[in-house]
């Protein structure tokens, strides 16, 4: 499984000046003996050299493309307060069950391209005559423990083992509501191929997914996998399951012969989207993070209408290919409302002529055809969203838009 590499590296780790590899001591070898299954593993070794050689790695930690806050200043107090706030906290989840398509995709896509999302930032990808399935998260709760953590707000649309044969399994980064012990074990015996970002083969591996199996990347490196390309690219965000710092975080361009795809993972806004967009694109269909956003922290996740402009920016300016909306609906990961993130989105959209499709969960269909988009989700609200005339919503969405964006 070859790796391509387009940014120079740092010295090697065994020559002199490089950066220095910390020795295995017998009280680490115990600490990682001790340490819980779901937090997974840790880099060492080959792995660590190449993490400590990275050029995105330095004073212990990766670096984001552009400087991101993990929090805003003084904002524990007030977050803690909306946590609390017994009508927010009713506003974050579906008043009823959301609906489900509970059908595997039969046949082939017609136009080579069918994307089902699965929820959240899980996401088949029929391209080309391969499959490939991103962000696998079929557990209850996104969590390190059973018993407490955010909760599934609707049940997997499929069975992991309906989904059928895969070629590739895309970890975004290793936050648990994005790698999910459970899944990875399932999916283990597979045969796919494991492509994800820097210092994460540690979990997978701990997990028994064969090393060679797995093909860690860092940004702008690509692997092959059944005729596809998959280049791991920037994104703004955070990374670290237990231990911060040696893992690293990472959107994904998949390309085939005939179509190419985008997934964002998660990410604040940052200039970048414009150059992968120059890079890799254009984009048939994008994957784009739009909801558990909050200004408590503003830099390392997307609004919808920061969504929609990187949507736009990966596009070369003008908006092309269709939007999916992922990371929202299934997690309640954020003090906004539960169905807030779509409705916005579609109002982004619409605003500016942009193809957004926002299927129910489980319901695949091709970027090329009709899209889902009819507003599901207002019947499903705690308070349904009042069906308000078109004109004064999609002019307020257009000026929500940075002007660049607006045209």
């Amino acid at each position: 499984m070859s790796t391509t590499a387009a940014s120079p590296r740092h010295p090697d780790p065994a020559t002199p000046g490089g950066p220095s590899v910390p020795r295995t001591t017998a009280l680490s070898r115990l600490g990682r003996l001790l340490r819980p299954a779901a937090l997974g593993g840790v880099p060492e070794g080959e792995r660590l050299e190449r993490i400590l050689s990275s050029p995105h790695y330095a004073d212990g930690t990766f670096a984001n493309p552009t400087a991101a806050r993990t929090a805003s200043r003084g904002a524990a107090l007030p977050y803690l307060r909306t946590q609390l706030r017994k009508a927010d906290r009713i506003r974050r989840a579906p008043g009823s069950a959301i609906p489900l398509q509970r059908t595997a995709p039969v046949g082939a896509p017609a136009s080579g391209l069918r994307l089902t999302w699965l929820g959240h930032s899980t996401v088949l990808a029929e391209i080309d005559g391969a499959r490939v399935l991103f962000d696998p998260v079929w557990g209850e709760r996104c969590s390190p423990v059973r018993f407490a953590g955010p909760r599934r707000l609707h049940p997997v649309p499929l069975p992991l083992a309906d989904l059928g044969p895969l070629d590739a399994v895309v970890i975004s980064h290793d936050h648990y509501d994005h790698l999910d012990m459970p899944s990875i074990r399932a999916l283990a015996d597979s045969g796919a191929l494991f492509a994800v970002p820097l210092g994460v083969g540690a979990h997978l591996e701990r997990w028994g997914v064969p090393a060679d199996r797995i093909t860690e990347l860092d940004w702008h490196e690509s692997t092959e996998a059944a005729g596809l390309t998959l280049t791991a690219t920037p994104a703004r965000h955070f990374c670290g399951r237990g231990l911060r710092g040696h893992t690293l975080w990472a959107s994904w361009v998949v390309s085939g012969p005939r179509h190419r795809i985008f997934h964002s993972g998660d990410t604040g806004y940052f200039p970048g989207f414009a150059e992968i967009g120059a890079a890799h694109g254009p984009f048939d269909a994008t994957m784009i993070q739009i909801g558990a956003y909050s200004e408590f922290w503003p830099d390392i996740h997307m609004t919808p209408e920061e969504g929609l402009r990187a949507h736009t920016d990966l596009s070369g300016g003008e908006p092309h290919g269709a939007l999916l909306p992922i990371h929202w609906g299934t997690f309640n990961l954020a003090p906004h409302p539960w169905e807030e993130p779509a409705e916005r989105t579609r109002a982004a959209a619409l605003a500016v002529g942009a193809r957004v499709a926002v299927p129910v969960p489980g319901r695949p269909f091709e970027p090329a055809g009709d899209l889902p988009s009819e507003p599901w989700w207002r019947a499903v609200a705690v308070r349904p969203h009042p069906i308000a005339p078109v004109v004064p919503a999609v002019r307020a969405a257009r000026e929500a838009l940075p002007e660049d964006v607006r045209g």
